[in-house]
C-alpha cells in the first residue's frame, strides 16, 4: 500500500463563531483522511476560540490550536505564517475560516501533486457562495468565475503573474483552492506580515505573485471549495469603507520594492506593474480617459524601443 502525503491544513481564524464549525466540520469530512489541522487564533473574543480548544482536546492527533505570545492579533498573514512554521506535512493547504470544502479536495488534488513532481502549486475553481443565507434572493447568484488559463494546465513562472488579477485581468484563486509543497511556501518566504489591518484585502496577492515567479502551477478545471460571500468578509468590508484603492496602491508599491530587492529584472512585468502603477503616481491625467490611453501607448512603445536599443549594443 503506498503511503499517503500528509496535507497540513493551516486555519487563521478572528471572531468567527458563526461559520467556524462548518468550516471544521468540512475538514473531517474529506475522504483524504491523512491530515492535521492547525487552528491559529489571531486574538478571537467572540467563543470561536472556544470552539478550536474543543476540536484540539477531542481530536490531539488531527487538530492543533496555536494562538500569537499574549493572545495578541497579528493579522492573517502572520497567522498563516504561525500555522506553517508549526507544520509537519508535506503538503500545505489554507482555508479560511469562514469558507468551505467540498469532500474530495484533498483526494483530488493529493493524487494530482503526486504525479505532478514539478509543480510547487495547485488550484482549482471556487464557487463563490452566496446562497448559504438560505434567502431566496440568494438562491440563484451563487457562481464559478473563469480561470485565467486553459484548464488542466501546468503553467510556468511567471506567466499567472501575467495573466492573473491584480496585474492581469484573469481571475485569482482563492486562498482555499491552494494546494502546495511545503518548499514552495518556504521559496515564497511565507505571507507578507505587513499586509495587516487596513491592508489584510491583499495579503493572499502579494504571497501569490511571490510563488507565480518562480513555481510552476498545475491549473485544474475542477471546482473544491466554496467561497463564503458575506458583509464582514475583508473584501466587502474594505469596499464599504473606500480602502480598495489605497491598499492596492500600498501592494503595488510593495511588489515594486519586491522587484529591485530580488533583481528581477523582466520586462513583461515591469511593464505590467508600471501600467498598474500609473493612475495612482499621475491621479490628475488618469482623471481623462483618452488623453491617458494615449500617453501609455507611446509610454510603452518608447520602453519597448529602449529594449531593442539597448539588446542592440
Amino acid at each position: 500500500m503506498v503511503n499517503k502525503a500528509l496535507v497540513s491544513i493551516v486555519t487563521p481564524f478572528y471572531n468567527c463563531k458563526k461559520f467556524f464549525q462548518e468550516t471544521i466540520q468540512s475538514v473531517f469530512t474529506q475522504t483524504y483522511e491523512n491530515w492535521e489541522l492547525l487552528l491559529v487564533d489571531d486574538n478571537s473574543i467572540d467563543g470561536s476560540t472556544e470552539i478550536a480548544l474543543r476540536y484540539a482536546a477531542e481530536y490531539p492527533q488531527k487538530v492543533r490550536y496555536f494562538e500569537h505570545e499574549d493572545h495578541q492579533n497579528r493579522g492573517q498573514s502572520a497567522s498563516r505564517n504561525l500555522g506553517v512554521r508549526n507544520a509537519t506535512g508535506e503538503y500545505i493547504a489554507f482555508l479560511d475560516h469562514d469558507d468551505v470544502w467540498l469532500p474530495d479536495k484533498l483526494e483530488r488534488q493529493a493524487s494530482i501533486m503526486d504525479s505532478l513532481p514539478e509543480a510547487g502549486m495547485i488550484y482549482g475553481a471556487t464557487q463563490y457562495w452566496h446562497s448559504w443565507t438560505g434567502k431566496l434572493e440568494d438562491k440563484h447568484r451563487d457562481h464559478v468565475p473563469e480561470l485565467p488559463v486553459k484548464p488542466g494546465t501546468l503553467v510556468a513562472p511567471p506567466k499567472l503573474l501575467l495573466d492573473s488579477y491584480p496585474l492581469g485581468t484573469g481571475n485569482a484563486p482563492c486562498t482555499g483552492s491552494l494546494l502546495m509543497r511545503r518548499e514552495a511556501v518556504e521559496r515564497a518566504g511565507g505571507f507578507e506580515e505587513s499586509f495587516k489591518g487596513e491592508r489584510c484585502l491583499y495579503e493572499d496577492q502579494a504571497f501569490l505573485v511571490k510563488v507565480y515567479l518562480n513555481e510552476f502551477v498545475y491549473v485544474a478545471g475542477e471546482c473544491w471549495d466554496k467561497y463564503r460571500l458575506h458583509p464582514d468578509s475583508a473584501m466587502a468590508t474594505a469596499l464599504e469603507a473606500g480602502r480598495y484603492q489605497s491598499t492596492r496602491f500600498f501592494f503595488l508599491e510593495w511588489f515594486e520594492r519586491y522587484l529591485v530587492d530580488k533583481k528581477i529584472q523582466d520586462e513583461e512585468i515591469w511593464l505590467a506593474l508600471k501600467n498598474a502603477l500609473w493612475p495612482y503616481r499621475h491621479p490628475v491625467l488618469s482623471k481623462h480617459p483618452r488623453l491617458y490611453r494615449l500617453l501609455v501607448s507611446a509610454r510603452q512603445l518608447i520602453t519597448q524601443g529602449e529594449s531593442k536599443t539597448q539588446k542592440h549594443h
